[in-house]
Formats: C-alpha cells, sequence, structure tokens
C-alpha cells in the first residue's frame, strides 16, 4: 500500500471525508488523493516521493512558483519579529498603498484571512451601504461558503433561490436570485422585477469555479449599468482572477470599474490572505467609521502581508504578464493540438495565467454548457496525466494555473504526456 493510501485512511479517521476542502478529496475523479510533501518552482512531490508538474498552484496564489526565494526571504525576516500582534503595523499600510496603486477602482481596502470572508464581508457591507437585502448572484460562479451565497436558481427565472448545502435556511436563501451567467436578457428580466430591493450584484467577471468561463464584454458592461441605474452596488469578486489574468485584474482587462473588488490568493503569496475595497464612500460605512460591522483578529497578518506584499512587487516587473500569458497559451494551444490528432473531443481557453480544459468541442459561456463536458473522458485525462507526473484540478470543473516557474521545458513536457494521455482515450 502507498504512504498516499496509508494517510488518507489515517485521516480519514479524524478528519471528515480525511480532507480540510472538499474538492481534494478526489471524489469526483476517484482513486487516491495525493499528500503532499514539499514543493518548488513548478514541482511538488507527494508522500511517496513522486514529482508532479503542478498546474493548481494551491488553486492560483503561486503565480512566482513555489518557494520563491525572494518571497521566502521576505517571510524569514519578519519571522523572528514575531507571529501576529492583533495590533496595526506598517505593512499592513505598505500593502494597502500597493494593491490601492495596482487597482484603481479600489480607494479603500480592508484585509481579511479568506476569500469567503472578503465576499461575505463585501455583501453585509452592501447591504448595510443600500439598505437593501436582495442580492444577485450567477449560476456557477462560487463566491466562498457564506450561507446566502450557497444557493442555486429556482424552478422559474425570478423564484428565489434555494440552498444547496444543508444548513442553510430558507430564510436566507430567499434573499438570493440566481441567474444564468452571460445572460444579459435576464439580468434585465431581475431589475425590472427587483430593482429598488437590489443591494448587490456579485459576479466571478473571469469565472473559476465552474472551470474557466469568462465573462462576455456586453455582460458586464450591462451589469455596470443596470447597477448604476438602480443603486446596487457592483461586486467583482477576483479572488480568483485578480493579479491572475492582469496586473489590474479582469476589471482592467475589460474596462469595467466595480464598486467594490474582493481580492484574495494572489495578496497572501500563499499565506491566508484577503481583502475587499472599492469606492471611500462605500468603504466608509464599515467599523469603526459606520455601522457595518467587520473584524477578524488574524486581519493582516504580517507572515501573510509579507509574503502577499513582494509578490505584488515582483509580478510588477516588466513583461511578466506577457510572459506569463504566453506560456499559458502554449500550454493550452499545445493540448489541443494533441487532442485533434487523437481524435477525442477537446478544446481549452486561456486568459492570462488561468486556462480551462473542456472535453467538448467548443469552450463554454455558461454553467449550463459546462455541464455538457464529457466527465468521463476528463476523469480518464487527469488519471492518465497523475500517472505521467503531472497534476491537473481533481475536477472537471476547476481552473488551471501556470506560474512564471512554468518554463518552455515544464510545457513541454506536459504536452508530451498529455499526447500519451490522449490517444489512451481514444484507443
Amino acid at each position: 500500500m502507498s504512504k498516499n493510501q496509508v494517510l488518507f485512511e489515517r485521516a480519514q479517521r479524524t478528519i471528515p471525508g480525511g480532507v480540510n476542502s472538499p474538492v481534494r478529496a478526489f471524489r469526483s475523479v476517484g482513486g487516491t488523493p495525493r499528500f503532499i510533501e514539499r514543493a518548488e518552482g513548478a514541482y511538488f512531490w507527494d508522500a511517496d516521493g513522486k514529482r508532479y508538474i503542478d498546474y493548481i498552484g494551491s488553486w492560483g496564489p503561486m503565480i512566482l512558483g513555489h518557494v520563491h526565494p525572494e518571497v521566502l526571504d521576505a517571510v524569514q525576516r519578519v519571522l523572528a519579529n514575531g507571529f501576529s500582534f492583533g495590533a496595526p503595523t506598517e505593512a499592513e499600510i505598505e500593502i494597502a498603498e500597493e494593491i490601492c496603486k495596482l487597482v484603481p477602482s479600489i480607494e479603500q481596502v480592508r484585509m481579511v484571512s479568506s476569500g469567503t470572508e472578503a465576499t461575505m464581508s463585501a455583501l453585509r457591507l452592501a447591504r448595510g451601504f443600500t439598505n437593501r437585502s436582495r442580492i444577485i448572484k450567477f449560476e456557477g460562479c462560487y463566491h466562498g461558503h457564506a450561507d446566502s451565497l450557497l444557493v442555486k436558481a429556482g424552478s422559474g427565472l425570478l423564484t428565489f433561490g434555494n440552498p444547496t448545502s444543508a444548513g442553510v435556511p430558507a430564510d436566507i436563501a430567499k434573499h438570493t436570485t440566481v441567474l444564468e451567467y452571460n445572460n444579459v436578457e435576464q439580468l434585465d428580466e431581475a431589475f425590472r422585477a427587483f430593482g429598488s430591493e437590489i443591494a448587490s450584484v456579485i459576479v466571478e467577471p473571469v469565472a473559476g469555479n465552474m472551470n474557466l468561463v469568462r465573462a462576455t464584454p456586453e455582460f458586464l458592461n450591462a451589469l455596470r449599468e443596470r447597477c448604476s441605474e438602480y443603486g446596487a452596488v457592483l461586486i467583482f469578486d477576483e479572488v480568483m482572477c485578480g493579479f491572475r489574468v492582469a496586473l489590474g485584474g479582469a476589471q482592467e482587462v475589460y474596462g469595467i470599474k466595480p464598486d467594490l473588488t474582493c481580492l484574495g490568493k494572489v495578496i497572501g503569496g500563499g499565506m491566508p490572505a484577503a481583502a475587499f475595497g472599492g469606492r471611500r464612500d462605500i468603504m466608509a460605512h464599515l467599523a469603526p467609521l459606520g455601522g457595518v460591522y467587520q473584524a477578524g483578529t488574524l486581519s493582516g497578518n504580517p507572515i501573510a502581508v509579507a509574503a502577499g506584499l513582494k509578490t505584488l512587487q515582483l509580478i510588477q516587473r516588466r513583461g511578466f504578464y506577457d510572459d506569463l500569458a504566453k506560456q499559458t497559451r502554449k500550454l493550452v494551444d499545445g493540448l489541443t493540438a494533441a487532442a485533434r490528432d487523437a481524435k477525442v473531443p477537446f478544446s481549452a481557453d486561456s486568459i492570462g495565467g488561468m486556462f480551462g480544459l473542456y472535453f467538448m468541442d467548443s469552450v463554454p459561456g455558461s454553467f449550463a454548457q459546462i455541464q455538457q463536458g464529457d466527465t468521463r473522458r476528463f476523469n480518464a485525462f487527469f488519471h492518465a496525466m497523475l500517472d505521467a507526473g503531472v497534476y491537473f484540478a481533481p475536477s472537471a470543473f476547476e481552473a488551471g494555473f501556470v506560474s512564471s516557474a512554468h518554463d518552455d521545458a515544464v510545457i513541454d513536457a506536459t504536452i508530451d504526456a498529455a499526447r500519451g494521455a490522449f490517444a489512451s482515450l481514444a484507443a
């Protein structure tokens, strides 16, 4: 029995499902999760000592690759001064200034410890600012596990949402309306019906949790226009795509200015850190200035801030994003060509350092389209690549990530492995 299997059996005795986040359990792809012991650059090693090319990158933060020497040095320099203070530090100001400089829509920012905390707090702030209750979200967009966000569409377009998790009261879910991603007609209908009740619209401008799905410019422009017209707060959830698709995030790519933005992943450099920020007049409603309460013992933790601040500084180097996008595009083009040669239905897309793989003939634009993909083939491909030492997300509904450590040799090795994997699917 492999050490991974031994660890998984042991973990299940004390940890629900043997994991601390569900997708890690390999339930959708089958098999035994890999327990990681160390990482460096574009690689990590499991408990059995096997090396993998890593395309999850801790689900996005490791944009510089694992254990980048300058980030490691920044963390080591602050460790000796203390792990946590529960009091302000100058470094918190520095990372806030850096975020506000890089994302022009953010005039003020509040640090938190997780993406869920960022979205939950931004929605509470939007409700406090507008004195309204209803929020609109979109099918397939994941914004963390706060109660009001674990909601699916009702049986009709404008029915109340229904909880998608046990433990979420229907009385909370009823304040959330769920619409189809990239559907402007549904959006317009919802605003006509509920415009005066809508506190906020929250959206992933580049979705990463139903796999990679880009918003259309028409869709995001309609969101901006309707929110402005009806006085609702537009929230861009850029926890995943922020600093991943461009230095200024998806809002830079699309040229659209949200009222609030949620950030995470990259801004912690691999440490637990996230943030939400936006217009000064909205942020002024946060305690201690206003009546919207939000607090966190580890918010602005000095170790997380050190890792995040150094990461934000390094990704501003000339040509960083051009190189990152080029390598990501090389990956998806190579995979697409390998699938075509094997006559396997497949498509792929990328933006910045994010990519999506779809076992279907064309790139999807909604959650409904994503669900039409061949998950059986994806699962077989996943395991074939895993056997070949390439670790993609263990789910057909997750985006992938490339780092600056994924050089030509790494990408070429991945494509070579994919040729064999696709050939086995066609056999």
